[in-house]
Protein backbone atom coordinates (compact mmCIF):
# COMPACT_ATOMS: atom_id res chain seq x y z
CA UNK A 1 0.00 0.00 0.00
CA UNK A 2 1.23 3.48 -0.81
CA UNK A 3 2.73 5.52 2.01
CA UNK A 4 0.30 8.36 1.25
CA UNK A 5 -2.63 5.99 1.74
CA UNK A 6 -1.26 4.80 5.08
CA UNK A 7 -0.75 8.39 6.21
CA UNK A 8 -4.30 9.35 5.25
CA UNK A 9 -6.04 6.29 6.73
CA UNK A 10 -4.01 5.70 9.90
CA UNK A 11 -3.23 9.14 11.28
CA UNK A 12 -4.47 8.22 14.79
CA UNK A 13 -2.21 5.13 14.84
CA UNK A 14 0.80 7.11 13.62
CA UNK A 15 0.33 9.43 16.58
CA UNK A 16 -0.66 6.77 19.13
CA UNK A 17 2.27 4.40 18.44
CA UNK A 18 5.12 6.82 19.30
CA UNK A 19 3.12 8.26 22.21
CA UNK A 20 2.59 4.77 23.63
CA UNK A 21 6.28 3.93 23.35
CA UNK A 22 7.35 7.22 24.95
CA UNK A 23 4.78 6.85 27.74
CA UNK A 24 6.01 3.36 28.55
CA UNK A 25 9.58 4.60 28.43
CA UNK A 26 9.04 7.24 31.09
CA UNK A 27 6.53 5.25 33.17
CA UNK A 28 9.06 3.53 35.50
CA UNK A 29 10.35 6.88 36.70
CA UNK A 30 6.85 8.20 37.42
CA UNK A 31 4.70 5.34 38.70
CA UNK A 32 5.23 3.44 42.00
CA UNK A 33 7.63 0.52 41.97
CA UNK A 34 4.81 -2.04 42.31
CA UNK A 35 3.15 -0.76 39.14
CA UNK A 36 6.49 -0.60 37.31
CA UNK A 37 7.05 -4.28 38.11
CA UNK A 38 3.54 -5.10 36.90
CA UNK A 39 4.34 -3.30 33.65
CA UNK A 40 6.99 -5.95 32.95
CA UNK A 41 4.26 -8.59 32.88
CA UNK A 42 2.05 -6.33 30.77
CA UNK A 43 4.85 -5.84 28.24
CA UNK A 44 5.55 -9.57 28.11
CA UNK A 45 1.95 -10.45 27.33
CA UNK A 46 1.55 -7.49 24.98
CA UNK A 47 4.47 -8.76 22.89
CA UNK A 48 3.16 -12.32 22.90
CA UNK A 49 -0.37 -11.21 22.02
CA UNK A 50 0.70 -8.83 19.25
CA UNK A 51 3.09 -11.37 17.74
CA UNK A 52 0.36 -14.03 17.91
CA UNK A 53 -2.07 -11.64 16.22
CA UNK A 54 0.38 -10.87 13.41
CA UNK A 55 -0.19 -14.36 11.98
CA UNK A 56 -3.34 -15.76 13.55
CA UNK A 57 -5.39 -12.54 13.35
CA UNK A 58 -5.71 -12.17 9.56
CA UNK A 59 -5.46 -15.87 8.66
CA UNK A 60 -7.77 -17.33 11.30
CA UNK A 61 -5.21 -20.07 12.08
CA UNK A 62 -5.39 -20.35 15.87
CA UNK A 63 -1.90 -21.30 17.04
CA UNK A 64 -1.36 -22.77 20.50
CA UNK A 65 2.39 -23.18 20.08
CA UNK A 66 3.20 -19.95 21.93
CA UNK A 67 4.28 -21.70 25.14
CA UNK A 68 6.67 -23.96 23.23
CA UNK A 69 8.30 -21.08 21.35
CA UNK A 70 8.46 -18.91 24.47
CA UNK A 71 9.97 -21.82 26.40
CA UNK A 72 12.68 -22.35 23.78
CA UNK A 73 13.90 -18.82 24.47
CA UNK A 74 13.65 -19.38 28.23
CA UNK A 75 15.79 -22.51 28.19
CA UNK A 76 18.39 -21.12 25.83
CA UNK A 77 18.74 -18.13 28.12
CA UNK A 78 19.22 -20.49 31.08
CA UNK A 79 21.95 -22.38 29.22
CA UNK A 80 23.81 -19.44 27.66
CA UNK A 81 23.28 -16.60 30.15
CA UNK A 82 26.50 -17.36 32.10
CA UNK A 83 28.62 -17.32 28.94
CA UNK A 84 27.22 -14.55 26.72
CA UNK A 85 25.86 -11.02 27.13
CA UNK A 86 22.12 -10.86 27.57
CA UNK A 87 21.64 -9.03 24.26
CA UNK A 88 23.31 -11.87 22.35
CA UNK A 89 21.32 -14.47 24.29
CA UNK A 90 18.08 -12.71 23.35
CA UNK A 91 19.01 -12.76 19.66
CA UNK A 92 19.94 -16.46 19.84
CA UNK A 93 16.64 -17.21 21.57
CA UNK A 94 14.78 -15.46 18.77
CA UNK A 95 16.75 -17.33 16.11
CA UNK A 96 16.07 -20.69 17.77
CA UNK A 97 12.33 -19.95 18.02
CA UNK A 98 12.37 -18.85 14.37
CA UNK A 99 13.91 -22.16 13.26
CA UNK A 100 11.53 -24.22 15.40
CA UNK A 101 8.54 -22.27 14.06
CA UNK A 102 9.84 -22.68 10.52
CA UNK A 103 9.83 -26.46 11.00
CA UNK A 104 6.37 -26.34 12.60
CA UNK A 105 5.06 -24.19 9.77
CA UNK A 106 6.35 -26.46 7.04
CA UNK A 107 4.74 -29.44 8.78
CA UNK A 108 1.43 -28.00 9.92
CA UNK A 109 0.33 -25.00 7.89
CA UNK A 110 -1.32 -27.24 5.32
CA UNK A 111 -3.72 -28.25 8.08
CA UNK A 112 -6.83 -26.19 8.74
CA UNK A 113 -9.27 -25.51 11.54
CA UNK A 114 -9.25 -27.69 14.63
CA UNK A 115 -6.51 -29.92 13.20
CA UNK A 116 -4.06 -27.01 13.15
CA UNK A 117 -5.06 -25.98 16.68
CA UNK A 118 -4.56 -29.47 18.08
CA UNK A 119 -1.29 -30.00 16.22
CA UNK A 120 0.28 -26.75 17.46
CA UNK A 121 -0.81 -27.50 21.02
CA UNK A 122 0.64 -30.98 20.65
CA UNK A 123 3.92 -29.57 19.36
CA UNK A 124 4.20 -27.32 22.42
CA UNK A 125 3.57 -30.33 24.66
CA UNK A 126 6.13 -32.37 22.70
CA UNK A 127 8.80 -29.70 23.13
CA UNK A 128 8.05 -29.55 26.85
CA UNK A 129 8.21 -33.33 27.25
CA UNK A 130 11.42 -33.55 25.22
CA UNK A 131 13.14 -30.92 27.35
CA UNK A 132 11.94 -32.61 30.52
CA UNK A 133 13.27 -35.99 29.30
CA UNK A 134 16.65 -34.47 28.39
CA UNK A 135 16.88 -32.69 31.74
CA UNK A 136 16.00 -35.84 33.69
CA UNK A 137 17.90 -38.47 31.72
CA UNK A 138 20.93 -36.55 30.44
CA UNK A 139 21.47 -33.44 32.57
CA UNK A 140 20.39 -35.17 35.75
CA UNK A 141 18.32 -32.20 36.90
CA UNK A 142 14.85 -30.85 36.24
CA UNK A 143 15.43 -27.15 36.92
CA UNK A 144 18.08 -24.53 36.24
CA UNK A 145 19.18 -21.33 37.90
CA UNK A 146 19.43 -18.35 35.56
CA UNK A 147 21.80 -15.44 36.01
CA UNK A 148 19.42 -12.62 36.73
CA UNK A 149 19.21 -9.09 35.38
CA UNK A 150 17.91 -5.97 37.07
CA UNK A 151 14.29 -4.98 36.63
CA UNK A 152 15.47 -1.91 34.72
CA UNK A 153 17.38 -4.05 32.21
CA UNK A 154 14.49 -6.47 31.76
CA UNK A 155 12.05 -3.59 31.30
CA UNK A 156 14.28 -1.85 28.75
CA UNK A 157 14.73 -5.02 26.67
CA UNK A 158 11.01 -5.75 26.77
CA UNK A 159 10.23 -2.17 25.78
CA UNK A 160 12.54 -2.49 22.76
CA UNK A 161 10.90 -5.79 21.77
CA UNK A 162 7.46 -4.28 22.30
CA UNK A 163 8.31 -1.28 20.11
CA UNK A 164 9.61 -3.56 17.33
CA UNK A 165 6.53 -5.78 17.58
CA UNK A 166 4.10 -2.86 17.59
CA UNK A 167 5.70 -1.16 14.59
CA UNK A 168 6.04 -4.47 12.72
CA UNK A 169 2.36 -5.26 13.36
CA UNK A 170 1.33 -1.86 12.03
CA UNK A 171 3.48 -2.14 8.91
CA UNK A 172 2.32 -5.71 8.24
CA UNK A 173 -1.30 -4.61 8.22
CA UNK A 174 -0.50 -2.17 5.41
CA UNK A 175 1.87 -4.26 3.32
CA UNK A 176 1.57 -6.77 0.50
CA UNK A 177 2.14 -9.77 2.79
CA UNK A 178 -0.46 -8.40 5.20
CA UNK A 179 -3.06 -8.13 2.45
CA UNK A 180 -2.08 -11.62 1.30
CA UNK A 181 -2.65 -12.95 4.83
CA UNK A 182 -6.10 -11.33 4.90
CA UNK A 183 -6.89 -12.90 1.54
CA UNK A 184 -5.80 -16.28 2.88
CA UNK A 185 -8.04 -15.85 5.90
CA UNK A 186 -11.05 -14.94 3.76
CA UNK A 187 -10.61 -17.54 1.02
CA UNK A 188 -7.37 -19.48 0.72
CA UNK A 189 -8.29 -21.13 -2.58
CA UNK A 190 -9.07 -17.77 -4.16
CA UNK A 191 -5.77 -16.37 -2.85
CA UNK A 192 -3.89 -19.25 -4.51
CA UNK A 193 -5.72 -18.65 -7.81
CA UNK A 194 -4.69 -14.98 -7.97
CA UNK A 195 -1.02 -15.92 -7.60
CA UNK A 196 -0.30 -15.63 -3.87
CA UNK A 197 2.32 -18.11 -2.68
CA UNK A 198 0.16 -19.17 0.26
CA UNK A 199 2.64 -21.58 1.85
CA UNK A 200 5.56 -19.15 1.76
CA UNK A 201 3.56 -16.21 3.15
CA UNK A 202 2.13 -18.28 6.00
CA UNK A 203 5.39 -20.01 6.96
CA UNK A 204 7.54 -16.86 6.88
CA UNK A 205 5.04 -14.75 8.83
CA UNK A 206 4.54 -17.50 11.41
CA UNK A 207 8.30 -17.94 11.86
CA UNK A 208 9.05 -14.21 12.13
CA UNK A 209 6.30 -13.62 14.69
CA UNK A 210 7.55 -16.65 16.63
CA UNK A 211 11.05 -15.16 16.81
CA UNK A 212 9.59 -12.34 18.90
CA UNK A 213 8.09 -14.91 21.27
CA UNK A 214 11.46 -16.64 21.65
CA UNK A 215 13.24 -13.36 22.37
CA UNK A 216 10.61 -12.49 24.96
CA UNK A 217 11.20 -15.83 26.66
CA UNK A 218 14.96 -15.23 26.70
CA UNK A 219 14.44 -11.90 28.46
CA UNK A 220 11.90 -13.19 30.97
CA UNK A 221 14.15 -16.09 32.00
CA UNK A 222 16.49 -13.56 33.64
CA UNK A 223 13.56 -12.36 35.73
CA UNK A 224 12.33 -15.83 36.67
CA UNK A 225 15.85 -16.62 38.02
CA UNK A 226 14.87 -20.30 38.38
CA UNK A 227 13.17 -22.24 35.60
CA UNK A 228 11.96 -25.74 34.92
CA UNK A 229 9.67 -27.19 32.21
CA UNK A 230 6.55 -26.25 34.19
CA UNK A 231 7.63 -22.59 34.28
CA UNK A 232 9.10 -22.32 30.78
CA UNK A 233 6.32 -24.20 28.98
CA UNK A 234 3.34 -23.17 31.08
CA UNK A 235 0.21 -23.94 28.95
CA UNK A 236 -1.36 -20.65 30.07
CA UNK A 237 1.24 -18.86 27.95
CA UNK A 238 -0.37 -20.52 24.92
CA UNK A 239 -3.95 -19.70 25.89
CA UNK A 240 -3.74 -16.24 27.45
CA UNK A 241 -2.51 -14.37 24.33
CA UNK A 242 -5.44 -15.85 22.40
CA UNK A 243 -7.95 -14.72 25.02
CA UNK A 244 -6.28 -11.31 25.32
CA UNK A 245 -6.52 -10.79 21.58
CA UNK A 246 -10.18 -11.86 21.60
CA UNK A 247 -11.01 -9.66 24.59
CA UNK A 248 -9.48 -6.55 23.08
CA UNK A 249 -10.46 -7.27 19.49
CA UNK A 250 -8.31 -8.59 16.68
CA UNK A 251 -9.64 -6.20 14.05
CA UNK A 252 -7.73 -3.19 15.40
CA UNK A 253 -4.06 -2.78 16.31
CA UNK A 254 -4.82 -1.50 19.81
CA UNK A 255 -7.25 -4.34 20.56
CA UNK A 256 -4.62 -6.89 21.68
CA UNK A 257 -2.91 -4.19 23.79
CA UNK A 258 -6.17 -3.37 25.53
CA UNK A 259 -6.84 -7.04 26.20
CA UNK A 260 -3.33 -7.54 27.60
CA UNK A 261 -3.60 -4.66 30.05
CA UNK A 262 -7.07 -5.67 31.29
CA UNK A 263 -6.36 -9.37 31.77
CA UNK A 264 -2.96 -8.84 33.43
CA UNK A 265 -4.53 -6.32 35.84
CA UNK A 266 -7.42 -8.72 36.52
CA UNK A 267 -5.05 -11.65 37.03
CA UNK A 268 -2.92 -9.79 39.58
CA UNK A 269 -6.00 -8.49 41.42
CA UNK A 270 -7.52 -11.97 41.67
CA UNK A 271 -4.23 -13.47 42.89
CA UNK A 272 -4.02 -10.79 45.60
CA UNK A 273 -7.65 -10.75 46.72
CA UNK A 274 -8.76 -14.35 46.11
CA UNK A 275 -5.62 -16.52 46.11
CA UNK A 276 -7.45 -19.77 46.90
CA UNK A 277 -10.08 -19.50 44.15
CA UNK A 278 -7.99 -17.42 41.74
CA UNK A 279 -7.80 -20.04 38.98
CA UNK A 280 -11.54 -20.75 39.17
CA UNK A 281 -12.50 -17.06 38.91
CA UNK A 282 -9.95 -16.39 36.19
CA UNK A 283 -11.14 -19.42 34.23
CA UNK A 284 -14.75 -18.24 34.46
CA UNK A 285 -13.64 -14.82 33.21
CA UNK A 286 -11.97 -16.40 30.18
CA UNK A 287 -15.13 -18.39 29.42
CA UNK A 288 -17.25 -15.21 29.60
CA UNK A 289 -14.86 -13.41 27.24
CA UNK A 290 -14.90 -16.18 24.63
CA UNK A 291 -18.68 -16.75 24.77
CA UNK A 292 -20.07 -13.24 25.17
CA UNK A 293 -17.35 -11.05 23.63
CA UNK A 294 -16.32 -12.85 20.43
CA UNK A 295 -15.69 -9.55 18.67
CA UNK A 296 -13.85 -8.00 21.60
CA UNK A 297 -14.16 -4.65 23.33
CA UNK A 298 -13.21 -2.83 20.14
CA UNK A 299 -16.21 -4.20 18.26
CA UNK A 300 -18.46 -3.63 21.28
CA UNK A 301 -17.32 0.00 21.45
CA UNK A 302 -17.79 0.49 17.72
CA UNK A 303 -21.32 -0.92 17.88
CA UNK A 304 -22.14 1.26 20.87
CA UNK A 305 -20.78 4.34 19.08
CA UNK A 306 -22.76 3.50 15.94
CA UNK A 307 -25.99 3.03 17.88
CA UNK A 308 -25.45 6.28 19.79
CA UNK A 309 -24.80 8.08 16.50
CA UNK A 310 -27.97 6.67 14.95
CA UNK A 311 -30.00 7.73 17.99
CA UNK A 312 -28.48 11.21 17.88
CA UNK A 313 -29.37 11.55 14.19
CA UNK A 314 -32.95 10.41 14.88
CA UNK A 315 -33.18 12.89 17.75
CA UNK A 316 -31.97 15.73 15.53
CA UNK A 317 -34.46 14.76 12.83
CA UNK A 318 -37.26 14.70 15.41
CA UNK A 319 -36.25 18.12 16.75
CA UNK A 320 -36.11 19.52 13.21
CA UNK A 321 -39.59 18.19 12.44
CA UNK A 322 -40.94 19.62 15.69
CA UNK A 323 -39.51 23.04 14.84
CA UNK A 324 -41.03 22.91 11.37
CA UNK A 325 -44.44 21.99 12.80
CA UNK A 326 -44.29 24.83 15.29
CA UNK A 327 -43.22 27.26 12.59
CA UNK A 328 -46.06 26.10 10.33
CA UNK A 329 -48.61 26.54 13.14
CA UNK A 330 -47.38 30.08 13.81
CA UNK A 331 -47.74 30.98 10.16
Amino acid sequence: MLISTILSEEKPALVAIPLTIVALGVAPSIVPDSIAISLITVLMYAILTLSWTMFSGPTGYISLATAGLFGVGVYLSAILRDHLPIEVVVLIGGLAAFLVALAIGLLTLKLKGVYFILFTFGVAALIRSSVQWIETRISGTVGRHVAGATNETVYLLLLILFSVTLIASFLLRHSGPGLALQGIGQNQEAAEHIGINVTRVKVVTFALSSALMGMTGAVMATRFRYIDPNVAFNPLISFLPVVMAILGGISKLYGPLLGSVILVALQEWLITEYPYVYLLLFGLTLVVVVVWLPGGLVELTQKGYFRAKVRWIKLRMWITRLRRVRQANRE
